[in-house]
């Protein structure tokens, strides 16, 4: 298995037996040793001495600040349970447990690109488990107000019974390379314009009843004109933003003229493999590429440098 990407690697047991017990959870929600993860706004609490880290606090700290808190289960490590607490209701109090801390509310994206591996996959399921609760309070058969069961882990109709699961959207990233000519191919969505030499992998969500061998083809055609082959699985990474699951393949063209869907990609092009080590190392003038922080770096870097699938 290769190197966790960011936002993967989470060291935290999920505590799918002891979510079962509601009795379990509240008496865990007030021992000692429970430790609790401050969001606010989907911004979450880093310590700002470095070396960055999450800043876990104890019970008494955060509800003596804000006690109506609903604290949502992530999991267990070292026997002490782990929480996400949201405290976007509370501005007042979460300022004040910033400077109490030493520390500052950060865009997670800002956030993952500093701290510890490990640490960004607790990140990534704690902003994405939040933000659902955020977005999914009422019942999508009855139109009720649905409450956190299980830690967190569903959200139950009172009224029809209904219960409501987190989802996550798997989308695929592919980086498509010719054998041929030595070029791969990357593309701009309409979205980055402002940053014109920025190119990425091609993506999309997938499709009900859909392999991912078959998105993969299905995007690269609707969004670069170019068929496909030879399709094969890289690595994945969680992206919480808000919650998909990036499916990283390579894959060989089939075809090389390129017929781009303007709707969606401002730009689609061929990189010959020296301009795409140039830009991994910064140094390119006519191409950047995005960070270390996104699975499509490595699967750009994967390309360029030949390592094997």
């Amino acid at each position: 298995m290769r190197d966790p990407h960011p936002f993967a690697g989470n060291p935290l047991d999920r505590g799918e037996c002891e979510r079962r017990d509601e009795e379990w959870i509240a008496a865990a929600e007030r021992a000692a040793g429970s430790r609790f993860l401050p969001f606010s706004e989907l911004e979450v609490l880093i310590d700002d001495h470095p070396p960055p880290r999450l800043a876990w606090l104890d019970g008494d700290r955060l509800r003596a600040a804000a006690p109506e808190i609903e604290p949502m289960l992530l999991g267990l490590l070292s026997g002490a349970a782990h929480f996400a607490v949201d405290l976007s209701r509370w501005p007042e109090a979460a300022a004040r447990i910033a400077a109490e801390r030493g520390g500052r509310f950060t865009d997670c994206r800002d956030a993952g690109g500093v701290l510890a591996g490990p640490e960004t996959g607790i990140l990534a399921q704690a902003r994405s488990h939040l933000d659902w609760h955020r977005r999914h309070g009422y019942c999508s058969a009855c139109g009720r107000p649905t409450a956190a069961k299980r830690g967190g882990q569903v959200r139950e109709c009172p009224a029809c019974r209904a219960q409501h699961f987190p989802r996550t959207d798997p989308v695929v990233i592919a980086v498509v390379g010719d054998p041929a000519t030595d070029r791969c191919l990357l593309g701009q969505s309409r979205g980055r314009l402002s940053r014109l030499r920025l190119y990425s992998a091609l993506a999309g969500f997938m499709d009900q009843g859909e392999a991912i061998e078959e998105a993969v083809a299905r995007e690269v055609m609707e969004e670069a004109g170019i068929r496909v082959a030879n399709v094969r699985y890289h690595s994945s990474q969680p992206w919480p933003f808000p919650s998909s699951l990036m499916i990283g393949c390579l894959a060989d063209a089939a075809t090389t003229t390129i017929r781009i869907d303007h709707e969606e990609m401002a730009a689609v092009h061929w990189f010959d493999r020296r301009e795409v080590l140039l830009a991994l190392a910064g140094k390119s003038d006519v191409l950047s590429v995005p960070g270390p922080i996104a699975i499509a770096h490595h699967l750009i870097k994967a390309w360029a440098t030949g390592e094997r699938s």
